[in-house]
């Protein structure tokens, strides 16, 4: 396990998007596992940076995402295949065909995590896996928990997760109450793992994870446990 520390966020951004473009420019046809939420906006933007440079060609990269809200489709402006769009793939020449959300509207969200994860294995794998971390400790929407959840699956949000993401929301109650995520085993058997986090709360969080025993309570702790970790934190 590698910790990078930095100073500012956007020292984090531009390191996080240097390991990710390494990975792209060794294997151009990469499958990228990536996340949403605030900590990765600025790694978009220095992918997409070095993508308008003409240091980084996405045009045959694969992606995976790790999760989405039950309950609202790809054209709602707080779904993450939204998201997506508008941070990562309308920027860059990656085939939109060749990127993967969860379908947020999927009748059988548990039968839709079994084609998710075999997907996933189809494709061939994780090559990098980005992760954030909620102050509760969890990666994807794997909540804290009496157990770690193996496959793709629909999560119950921790309250604090849904106080956390009210903010994206008009209010906290237009705050979906479910997702489906990645669960732990397509995580872990991505190659690379990065794991980004901001300021001190988050930092906090990632030393009490990587600073004691594995445990579902405290999600990220898992990843004591793969082989190819690297985190990189801002003191912002």
């Amino acid at each position: 396990m590698k910790w990078i520390r930095t100073k500012t966020y956007e020292e984090l951004s531009a390191v996080a998007a240097d390991l990710i473009a390494d990975v792209v420019k060794g294997k151009p046809n990469a499958v990228l596992g990536l996340a949403t939420g605030s900590s990765p906006i600025g790694t978009y933007d220095a992918l997409t940076a070095r993508y308008e440079r003409g240091e980084l060609d996405f045009s045959a990269v694969r992606s995976v995402n790790l999760d989405e809200y039950i309950g609202l489709d790809g054209s709602h402006e707080q779904s993450y295949r939204y998201f997506m769009n508008k941070n990562f793939f309308d920027r860059v020449n990656i085939d939109k065909k060749n990127t993967y959300v969860p379908n947020g509207l999927a009748e059988d969200p548990d039968a839709h995590g079994e084609e998710y994860d075999a997907n996933i294995v189809a494709l061939g794998g994780i090559d990098l896996q980005l992760l954030g971390v909620g102050l509760d400790g969890h990666i994807g929407f794997n909540e804290p928990a009496d157990h770690f959840v193996a496959p793709t699956h629909r999560e119950t949000l921790d309250p604090s997760t849904i106080e956390a993401n009210a903010r994206f929301f008009a209010s906290k109650e237009d705050v979906p109450t479910s997702a489906i995520t990645m669960g732990m085993r397509s995580i872990m058997q991505a190659r690379k793992i990065l794991i980004i986090g901001s300021g001190k709360k988050k930092i906090d969080v990632l030393e009490r994870a990587f600073g004691g025993n594995v445990t579902p309570m405290l999600p990220a702790s898992i990843l004591l446990l793969h082989p190819d970790v690297t985190i990189v934190t801002s003191e912002e």
